[in-house]
């Protein structure tokens, strides 16, 4: 029987879910009282229930079938001296038939009165149903553990969004969806792993907690560290640190771990994201696009077995190579017109302003035309885009381009209108370095009373002399909201930062 055909007792008990709380926990302690405990121990030999029921197919006629099985309970239908349950575990469901004449009758009325979300463990042979279902016909069984509270009342998965991000547990426990996704997750960091150990990229470790806050612009987190009467930073980027190894003699290099940033969460941020970022001495911008684009196809197919993704909105996003390549200034050009970098920053602030856009009067040219990409432009950028050339005082730390000193030679790779993975010809000369991070300081200011400094010893480091260098990152979140088709990182993130409860 289906486990939709079965009755849950919660679906039609109308006491208060405390009063189940208390019911549930009377119940643990007259199993303890008659000698048994509702929390078992250890089990050996068990064996998944998709995989039983697999082996249990490929037996000829007649053939028996002895299985070991364990997960949490989501169904029971007693009828008299027998009884059918569903249980649960991470890769599927068994039915089980439970008979009193077999099992005896102190263990039946155990089972009998066991509650939905019980963990059990049972042992038999498996057998087909009059409805042609594979069940398990029990033989033993045993309690794991006395689930005192109550399961969500649409079993068929959680309903109220923020309850589930709060109570991932429960989401997992009540949407297969749910869980599929985080074991793709699981799967595509593995993929990625795989993919740059095989090409000679070694994993490594950096700081998370660092003296001071460098490799992008954002507001860190602060903590103090008490054994060094020090302020201490969360990493916002791994990027000084990896290009400090590149110096030491490690030409490929990369790291897949949690940046931290202190600034807002929307569908598409979260405070503690998890980035992907690599080195390989004696590359360059086009290495860099070359082994990016050639590693979220490989992941894709690995995994998903194509490159077409729908989202949920039923828009199809083709991954397919060759990805478009497209500078930043002809995107923005398309948009705004031929003459646009033209014209001086009072006709750019009207125009930009046409569109709805919120220019101050002390925007420059430059300013005013990356709030133009960033607003109306990144966003419209479905398909893989490379875009190229940016201007370089938005990238302190890339190479400039040789034929245009105010351009830098990068990427910022565009899919679903949203930057999934920016990659760089690294800036190696470290007296323009300094002249970059000093002019940096002078724009940002103070962040919020924060002293920005620049990072001496990396500087240090570079002058040591680093080869040509190609760099990118790689938001994991986004990455795998692309191949899931999640269209938050909420979805992608097991436990997300959420707003405190009032």
């Amino acid at each position: 029987m289906s486990e939709d055909q079965m009755t849950r007792p919660e679906e039609t008990d109308n006491s208060p879910r405390e009063d189940m709380f208390l019911i549930r926990r009377q119940k643990a302690e007259k199993i303890a009282q008659g000698g048994k405990s509702p929390y078992g121990h250890a089990v050996s030999g068990l064996q998944d229930c998709p995989s039983v029921k697999t082996a249990f197919a490929a037996l000829p006629e007649g053939g028996v079938l002895s299985a070991k099985v364990a997960g949490r309970l989501t169904a029971k239908r007693v009828m008299g001296k027998s009884l059918f349950a569903n249980i649960k575990d991470q890769d599927g469901f068994m039915q089980l038939y439970v008979q009193k004449n077999v099992v005896g009758d102190e263990s039946y009325d155990l089972f009998k009165d066991l509650d939905i979300g019980d963990i059990v463990c049972a042992e038999g042979e498996m057998f087909v149903t009059r409805t042609g279902e594979a069940s398990l016909r029990v033989q033993s069984f045993e309690l794991l553990s006395k689930a005192l509270r109550p399961l969500p009342e649409k079993w068929h998965g959680l309903s109220d969004m923020e309850q589930r991000y709060r109570q991932r547990y429960l989401d997992l426990i009540s949407n297969d969806e749910v869980r599929r996704s985080f074991q793709l997750r699981s799967r595509i960091v593995q993929e990625i792993r795989n993919y740059l150990s095989s090409r000679g990229f070694m994993e490594v470790e950096t700081p998370m907690m660092q003296p001071l806050a460098g490799g992008a612009a954002a507001r860190p987190f602060k903590t103090y560290y008490n054994a060094l009467n020090c302020t201490m930073y969360l990493r916002i980027a791994t990027e000084l640190y990896l290009k400090r190894l590149v110096v030491g003699g490690y030409e490929k290099v990369f790291e897949i771990g949690r940046n931290f940033r202190n600034e807002g969460m929307d569908r598409r941020h979260n405070p503690e994201f998890t980035v992907l970022e690599l080195y390989e001495a004696y590359s360059d911008c086009r290495g860099m696009m070359a082994l990016i684009e050639d590693m979220i196809c490989h992941v894709a197919t690995s995994i998903f077995g194509t490159l077409t993704f729908t989202r949920k909105d039923g828009v199809d996003i083709n991954l397919s190579r060759p990805w478009r390549i497209a500078t930043y200034h002809d995107l923005v050009r398309e948009k705004m017109g031929a003459d646009w970098f033209d014209l001086d920053p009072s006709a750019m602030r009207d125009k930009a302003r046409a569109l709805g856009l919120a220019i101050p009067d002390a925007m420059n040219a430059l300013e005013i035309t990356h709030e133009v990409y960033d607003k109306t432009i990144e966003s419209t950028l479905i398909q893989p885009t490379f875009v190229t050339r940016l201007p370089a005082y938005l990238v302190p730390l890339a190479k400039r381009c040789e034929d245009n000193p105010d351009l830098v030679d990068v990427y910022e790779l565009e899919i679903n209108g949203q930057e999934l993975s920016p990659g760089y010809s690294e800036l190696n000369d470290p007296i323009e370095q300094r002249a970059r991070f000093d002019q940096q300081l002078i724009g940002r200011g103070d962040i919020e009373g924060e002293v920005n400094r620049v990072d001496e010893d990396f500087l240090t480091a570079l002058e040591h002399g680093m080869p040509p260098t190609g760099g990118l990152g790689l938001g994991i979140d986004r990455l795998v909201m692309l191949l899931t088709g999640e269209p938050s990182i909420r979805d992608v993130i097991l436990f997300p930062q959420m707003r405190p409860q009032a």
